[in-house]
């Protein structure tokens, strides 16, 4: 049998980071159950995308996770396969594809780690942050794949970047929480990941898993002391 996507991601972050031990396709929630789900999370939960959740929630010292896709986002990623080649037609529903997963993996992650408080705020940041970074390196993987040199072109890289962190709008939430969520890591992110493009693979590699092990404050440190450190250069 032939791996599907969503397995194929997964592969991709344990082998980066660690097993979570489980197989998290699994953990996939049709829609009547997301609709539940979304209700008991409360009124600003109706503010997040339909197309793509991510639920947490834990009971006697378990965590449990439930991941949601619309038929009509996976209709798109089966029309349009990333795995045949990224375009404008795929490049925002792999996006949600990506993401979805990487929550669940680093929420499972943090929790065998012995982080129980899910339902903070450093908790959720640190998994958007943390997402989006592995998201940019995860499509940055896929155009150079397809690329006869193996190299991303800085344009290549100006049009991932526009769709992952430029057109995304932090002031569309009217919850002000989510609002100053979603602008702070998109900005975080985004400054990360152009500290992530000035290093080698392996260099790279070993940074981001050093800095998969902090906590949200300490990655926001760390990214603001980036910032305030020499320019870097495309490598």
């Amino acid at each position: 049998m032939n791996p599907t996507l969503f397995s194929e991601l997964q592969r991709l972050f344990e082998r980066t980071y660690a097993s979570v031990g489980i197989n998290l396709e699994d953990c996939l929630i049709d829609r009547s159950r997301c609709a539940h789900l979304s209700r008991l999370a409360g009124a600003a939960s109706r503010e997040l995308s339909d197309l793509a959740r991510t639920f947490l929630r834990t009971a006697d010292d378990r965590l449990y996770v439930g991941i949601y896709y619309s038929s009509w986002l996976i209709e798109q990623l089966e029309k349009y396969d990333p795995r045949s080649g990224l375009s404008n037609s795929n490049i925002r529903s792999l996006i949600m594809f990506v993401e979805e997963i990487n929550h669940a993996l680093h929420a499972a992650l943090q929790f065998k780690a012995g982080l129980r408080r899910i339902d903070s705020e450093d908790f959720a940041r640190n998994l958007e942050l943390q997402g989006l970074v592995d998201t940019y390196l995860v499509l940055l993987l896929y155009v150079a794949f397809f690329r006869r040199s193996q190299k991303v072109s800085r344009t290549d890289r100006r049009w991932l970047r526009f769709h992952l962190f430029e057109s995304r709008s932090g002031n569309a939430y009217q919850n002000a929480n989510l609002r100053d969520r979603y602008m702070e890591t998109t900005e975080l992110a985004s400054q990360y990941t152009h500290f992530l493009d000035s290093l080698n693979g392996v260099r790279r590699v070993e940074e981001i898993r050093n800095f998969h092990t902090l906590s949200y404050d300490q990655k926001k440190k760390h990214i603001l002391a980036l910032m305030n450190g020499p320019e870097p250069e495309l490598s």
